[in-house]
């Protein structure tokens, strides 16, 4: 199917037995052909993305030192600030600084810890002068992991499953995360990708990207589409687990980030919303019309993928991080030949 931007989707259509069995049909062959969808009538206000990024904004104002001063290194749970091109797509620099944050939690005991990706587990790091970033994150979280249960509730009954087929896997301490992101100007054409070329390895991405930027690019069938914000709207895409759960009928597509054009900066507020680490999605028994149209999982050249999610978790960490996985994990990397 050749397209030329996103689809919109309505997510207030699913709320009336008149139209959500519209939209359900609609989401689920918008993701089993793009991947990649534009997200309004989710409920949240208006006011809310606008504070969102007008937070963002001042935690990156801020002076170096304060950042640094919760720099990821700080932290063996990746929580905190990551400086520009301190992390990696397939190896390659992004340049990019950003701040991680998660569900602020108390880090597992050494008897508590059975797998290497409980470890991820742990507290967030603040700046100790924007009391705000805790505020407006934990406001955002709670929104968006309320998008993300309905969206999932949808996806289920539209591939022919009860609406909480999905539930379990996030009812224990979810590990749904925050990434607040500014793709700095750039002077030159020396920096070549804002992100590089992947695929997210979760369950589905709730992105709000800065009205009035560009950069974000889909991977179709026909070369790159642009994505470009639309105000108080989501730009939505699944994640590989929900490509595994349905043996490949639902896709997740390649995507990337150009680096911003000299002069020029954005904001970009990605929500991973995740099952716990300890979790997996079920797999989905598909009826038979749509089970003929499944294309199995796609193969990445550096994804091994797991069925845990805590084990994809922990492996795109230490790939993405150099700097926590050499302090921290060095007995889990993988000699470079």
């Amino acid at each position: 199917m050749s397209i030329e931007t996103l689809p919109i989707l309505d997510l207030s259509q699913a709320d009336d037995p008149a139209t959500a069995p519209a939209f359900r049909e609609k989401l689920r062959e918008v993701t089993h052909t793009v991947g990649f969808f534009y997200l309004t009538g989710h409920g949240i206000p208006e006011e809310d993305f606008d504070r969102i990024v007008e937070v963002a904004q001042r935690f990156f104002a801020l002076p170096e030192d304060e950042k640094l001063a919760i720099e990821n290194d700080h932290s063996p749970h990746f929580r905190g600030y990551t400086r520009t091109g301190g992390e990696r797509t397939r190896g390659e620099v992004d340049w990019r600084e950003q701040i991680d944050i998660g569900l602020d939690r108390a880090p597992l005991t050494e008897e508590e810890i059975e797998f290497p990706f409980d470890r991820l587990t742990g507290p967030n790091q603040y700046p100790e002068n924007l009391p705000e970033l805790k505020e407006a994150t934990d406001r955002w979280h709670a929104q968006l992991s309320a998008v993300g249960d309905r969206l999932l509730s949808e996806w289920a009954q539209s591939l022919g499953q009860p609406a909480d087929f999905f539930a379990q896997a996030f009812a224990d301490d979810p590990a749904s995360f925050i990434k607040i992101v500014r793709y700095p100007a750039t002077e030159d054409g020396a920096i070549t990708q804002g992100v590089g070329e992947h695929r997210d390895g979760g369950t589905l991405t709730l992105l709000y990207p800065q009205p009035g930027t560009t950069g974000l690019q889909v991977k179709t069938d026909d070369g790159w589409i642009d994505a470009d914000p639309i105000p108080h709207a989501f730009v939505v895409n699944i994640g590989k687990l929900l490509e595994v759960a349905t043996d490949g009928y639902l896709t997740a597509t390649v995507h990337r980030v150009l680096p911003t054009r000299p002069g020029e900066d954005r904001i970009s507020i990605p929500f991973f919303y995740n099952p716990s680490l300890r979790s997996q999605l079920p797999r989905v028994e598909l009826p038979a019309e749509l089970k003929e149209k499944t294309r199995g999982v796609s193969q990445d050249e550096l994804d091994v993928l797991h069925a845990v999610y805590g084990e994809n978790a922990f492996a795109s960490r230490l790939r993405s991080h150099p700097n926590v996985a050499q302090k921290y994990y060095a007995e889990h990397l993988v000699p470079q030949t």
